[in-house]
């Protein structure tokens, strides 16, 4: 398969452990492509719900993944600042048809004044008990929290000023070309 070079769209496909397509986002710009991660920009985008509902993002969004975390990162640019939405989830891989990952419930939401929240813990119970998430499971979650946490604390990788601004930048250039 080959890799999606700098300019290439892609879609998104999430997954819910027992293998269900959870959401979809159809045209994602690829800015950036490695061996272990993928840095992209979608701006009102379609977005399909497992359930068949449609909506378009609102904003620019920059999104990270890597093959070693068990996180993606989406940076939301917001006129009142970036918001980040992190999803606590399988390390991506790619085939002919999407960028694809298993979402694991759990998600930490970074507001612009740098407050954090965990959320959806009752959904990440509710779902570890009904599809029998692993112990390693888990334990490896749990661990990229703390990850996740110290990256964001430490304005590391997607956290960074510096990154939006390089990303994002390289989007509206990439994007004005067409």
């Amino acid at each position: 398969m080959s890799i999606p070079k700098e300019g290439d769209y892609i879609a998104i496909q999430s997954y819910k452990h027992d293998g269900s397509l959870h959401r979809t986002w159809r045209d994602t710009m690829v800015l950036k492509t490695s061996e272990n991660a993928v840095i992209g920009c979608n701006d009102h985008t379609l977005v399909t719900e497992s359930d068949g509902r449609k909506w378009v993002t609102r904003e620019p969004a920059l999104i990270y993944f890597h093959k070693k975390y068990w996180f993606n990162v989406v940076a939301m640019i917001r006129e009142g600042g970036v918001s980040y939405y992190c999803n606590l989830a399988s390390p991506h891989v790619m085939d002919q048809e999407a960028l694809k990952y298993i979402d694991y419930d759990l998600d930490v939401k970074v507001f612009p004044n740098g407050e954090k929240r965990l959320l959806d813990v009752d959904e990440y119970e509710a779902h570890s008990a009904q599809w029998h998430y692993s112990a390693e499971t888990d334990r490896i979650l749990k661990a990229n929290v703390k990850v996740l946490v110290d990256w964001i604390n430490n304005g590391k990788g997607p956290f960074s000023k510096e990154y939006i601004d390089i990303w994002y930048n390289r989007y509206q250039e990439l994007a004005h070309r067409r």
